[in-house]
């Protein structure tokens, strides 16, 4: 007899994570990818209890995984009472509905993980309009067997069934809710243009780098503001600006959503209100995290979400922010071991001077938290500021009086 157990709302689903080996994928990246999206799943409110790979060539078109791997995950979720199955990889419509089958328990994948973070998140009237935009784009080419339930039966004429009118309807509906969404972000759009304009020509400085990485502790402590911060991914999805005074010259410095491997596109073009701050930056601050152990994969992924953003633009003055070195560890190598050296095998010493002879001046190494080398941060801060400030004001001689309105923080957009 089956005992029913009262609800926990404080309980964590139990969740099992699949991901794949493949040419283009190997086993160490795979499980670095894994370990990202429990982080994922983790920062949803999941509690990961087993990991299972394959190695395919390419994922199958029906179940994502083999029927033989697909079969050890269905006996073990049974036997540990498993809530969900997260892949790690985006899947179509026909894989969800025959995984589901398969297995009679949740499926996600990674965007749809990330989609419930953002949601999760979300606190501003803008920042739900971007999610939920988001969400509709996600969902609008999933509809065709979201209604198998009522599909025909048998072909021919006279023999169309309701299902398709549902999902045409449902289509429908979906469309026009996407174009609300859309004006309604365009109005936000336009009411923060105006917002920037009245900042007036001050320098802007945007804080820029992968999710997690210290963004939000960096923008605390040189604004002296109280920006939410924690450990976990996409703590931040609004953009919030704040002005900032080193020595005697001000500039306005902002807080930006995290970027993240494979992160759709759709994801990016719905948050592109925020990722105007990007844009409109004179200095952009590349924040890394040099304690993880591929911090120069996630600095390629920023890059490129940059080129993306900032398509048709000349390049933007940048300032790499090597934070968390107080997290940094190293592990020596053995005098006869042959083998490449990897992060772990660099001391902090070698990875400042490979770093500084590939950027110069700007690049500087830090830890946020427990407030080592700011003073060096904000001397590069100020030579870069002031530069940008004197070609807009030859003659201000710095008295910047006419500032003092822009003290007070950015409103929310109702």
């Amino acid at each position: 007899m089956k005992v029913n157990t009262p609800f926990d709302p404080t309980a964590h689903e139990r969740a099992v994570l699949v991901g794949l080996i493949t040419p283009r994928q190997n086993e160490e990246r795979s499980n670095e990818y894994l370990d990202e999206l429990a982080f994922l799943a983790d920062t949803a409110g999941a509690e990961t209890v087993a990991r299972f790979t394959q190695k395919l060539d390419y994922p199958n078109p029906r179940t994502f995984v083999g029927k033989g791997k697909l079969d050890e995950i269905k006996a073990y979720t049974e036997e540990n009472s498993i809530a969900m199955v997260i892949f790690d990889d985006d899947l179509t419509t026909k894989q969800v509905s025959n995984l589901e089958r398969e297995l009679q328990v949740k499926v996600l994948d990674r965007t749809s993980l990330i989609l419930d973070i953002f949601a999760k998140r979300a606190q501003t009237a803008n920042a739900k309009a971007q999610v939920e935009l988001a969400q509709y784009q996600y969902l609008l080419p999933r509809l065709t067997r979201m209604w198998t339930h009522l599909e025909r039966q048998r072909g021919g004429i006279g023999m169309r069934g309701p299902g398709e009118t549902q999902i045409e309807t449902d289509r429908r509906i979906i469309l026009d809710k996407i174009s609300r969404l859309k004006e309604e972000l365009r109005s936000i759009d336009r009411q923060k243009a105006i917002q920037r304009k009245n900042r007036g020509k001050l320098t802007r400085v945007a804080l820029v780098g992968y999710t997690n990485v210290g963004k939000s502790t960096l923008m605390n402590l040189l604004s002296k503001s109280e920006v939410f911060a924690e450990n976990k991914l996409f703590a931040t999805l609004d953009t919030t600006v704040r002005k900032v005074i080193i020595d005697n010259l001000p500039f306005l410095l902002t807080d930006t959503v995290g970027f993240i491997r494979k992160l759709p596109t759709h994801l990016v073009d719905s948050f592109k209100s925020t990722l105007d701050e990007v844009r409109e930056a004179d200095i952009l601050l590349h924040v890394v995290d040099i304690s993880h152990p591929n911090f120069e994969e996630q600095i390629e992924v920023v890059n490129n979400t940059l080129k993306d953003i900032c398509k048709g633009m000349e390049p933007k003055p940048m300032i790499m922010v090597f934070n968390k070195i107080d997290a940094f560890t190293y592990v020596p190598k053995d005098a006869d071991d042959l083998t490449p050296a990897t992060r772990e095998n660099i001391s902090l010493d070698e990875l400042k001077r490979t770093w500084m002879s590939r950027t110069g001046d700007d690049c500087v190494f830090i830890s946020a938290k427990k407030g080592i080398n700011i003073d060096e941060l904000k001397k590069k801060i100020y030579e870069r500021a002031k530069e940008i400030h004197l070609q807009r004001f030859p003659y201000n001689d710095f008295l910047f009086q006419k500032y003092d309105d822009l003290d007070e923080p950015e409103e929310e957009i109702k």
